[in-house]
């Protein structure tokens, strides 16, 4: 059982470390960031030296209580290009 778990979390660091290597939004072109969300569906893209998002293509991607709302990302060719979409909660308006 001990090997699983280290294997587990072993694992869990180097995913994150892979993530911080990955390519950037800043050095893509709107159509190139565009396209990886569209093709893949969901994927996790860094915006910049210390932050990233996960970017969806539609709401078939989000969590039951979650909706898609449009997204927008500085690239190399783009101050604002619209990538897609982000999963956010869904608020319930209860006519207050």
């Amino acid at each position: 059982m001990k090997r699983v778990l280290i294997l587990i979390v072993t694992s869990g660091f180097v995913t994150g470390a892979m993530a911080q290597t990955g390519a950037t939004t800043l050095t893509m072109t709107c159509a190139a960031a565009r396209g990886i969300v569209a093709s893949r569906g969901a994927v996790v893209l860094r915006t910049g030296p210390t932050t990233y998002d996960r970017y969806v293509r539609d709401s078939s991607f989000c969590a039951l209580p979650e909706t898609a709302q449009p997204a927008w990302v500085k690239t190399a060719d783009a101050a604002q290009c619209p990538i897609g979409s982000v999963c956010r909660s869904m608020e319930i308006d209860n006519g207050r």
